[in-house]
């Protein structure tokens, strides 16, 4: 406990060794500024050492399962003053049981005994209060690194969330699809189904962590126009544009299908010509930039629905990269242009 607060524990045998060198030379050259000879002085120090870094371990062994704290805190004067008192008593009789015929030393030592105290207790008490700052400092990391991992728990709850809303979003836009026309278009009502399983079986499956290829996100970007083509016939026309060196950048899986999706609503649901929507890639820098423009009448009212997308996959790219700017909309004459940039890992 102690010890943590000066270095890592690799460099405590150093730090007990300086300690004790620089305790043991401080309390030789007093006492022989004091007049003791050199055949005391020596002993005297070392035993004085001795004292000290027990009264150091026993310390430590004490904070490191205990620290006082509110209207306990008094044991942190306490307890050292009550081991420097019985260090300088144990210091004393080892001294006089050592050089018990030296008369004048052991005068010297009797008139020192609050100064050995003082000397003792000082050190003692400021090393209590480096435990319980290493305690407090230790309790905030704690809290810090336990808060961090809620709060990355919560962030991949709600990931979670908005991954198994957008599927069941989707499948309930197809199935009801699928319902009209069954009746009227069996044959195309068999084909979606199928297409349909073919789109779901290479998503679910898939681990939602694990960031894919454009070129990968395309492909099931592909598969999903054939299936709103069954459903929209001649009418939905989707041009995609990727630049080379995009095809390789990664990005989150099934992040451009909500998107597409939203596009493909406000300008079938709103028109009622063919629509053609304009999918481009390209890279920015270190961004995996990704635009879609789609035609929409102005006056007219949104259906019900519309933002779902965009909204699920801004709160995506929030979660995801703690920034609020990497979606953006623009409507100019007629077209509606979502842009989209994702920073790459590295």
């Amino acid at each position: 406990m102690i010890f943590k607060a000066f270095s890592k524990p690799q460099y405590v045998k150093y730090i007990i060794s300086g300690t004790a060198i620089a305790w043991f030379l401080g309390c030789f050259f007093i006492l022989k500024d004091f007049g003791v000879e050199f055949e005391i002085a020596w002993p005297d120090a070392l035993a004085f050492t001795g004292i000290f870094l027990s009264g150091i371990f026993v310390l430590e062994l004490i904070f490191g399962f205990y620290i006082p704290k509110g209207s306990n805190s008094w044991l942190l004067v306490i307890i050292p003053l009550f081991l420097s008192f019985v260090g300088v008593i144990t210091h004393n009789f080892i001294l006089k049981w050592l050089f018990g015929e030296e008369t004048q030393y052991l005068e010297m030592l009797k008139n020192s005994f609050f100064l050995r105290w003082a000397f003792l207790a000082i050190p003692e008490i400021l090393i209590s209060v480096i435990a319980l700052v290493v305690s407090k400092l230790e309790i905030q990391e704690e809290t810090q690194k336990r808060e961090a991992s809620i709060n990355e728990l919560s962030r991949e709850v709600e990931l979670n969330s908005i991954r198994q809303q957008l599927q069941p979003h989707f499948l309930f836009n197809s199935l009801n699809s699928i319902s009209a026309l069954v009746v009227s278009q069996p044959q195309k009502a068999r084909e979606m189904v199928l297409q349909l399983s073919d789109f779901l079986r290479g998503t679910i499956r898939k681990d939602h962590k694990v960031w894919v290829s454009l070129t990968e996100e395309l492909s099931y970007l592909k598969m999903y126009l054939d299936i709103e083509r069954v459903r929209f016939g001649h009418r939905l026309h989707v041009q995609i544009n990727s630049e080379e060196l995009s095809k390789d950048m990664k990005l989150p899986q099934l992040l451009i299908q909500p998107l597409l999706e939203n596009a493909i609503k406000h300008g079938l649901y709103g028109l009622t010509g063919d629509v053609d929507i304009l999918v481009s890639t390209f890279k920015d820098q270190n961004y995996l930039t990704i635009q879609i423009e789609n035609p929409f009448d102005p006056e007219s009212s949104p259906s019900k629905g519309v933002g779902f997308g965009l909204s699920s996959v801004n709160r995506r790219l929030e979660l995801l990269f703690g920034r609020s700017d990497l979606l953006n909309t623009n409507s100019k004459e007629g077209r509606f242009t979502v842009t989209l940039k994702i920073p790459q890992l590295k």
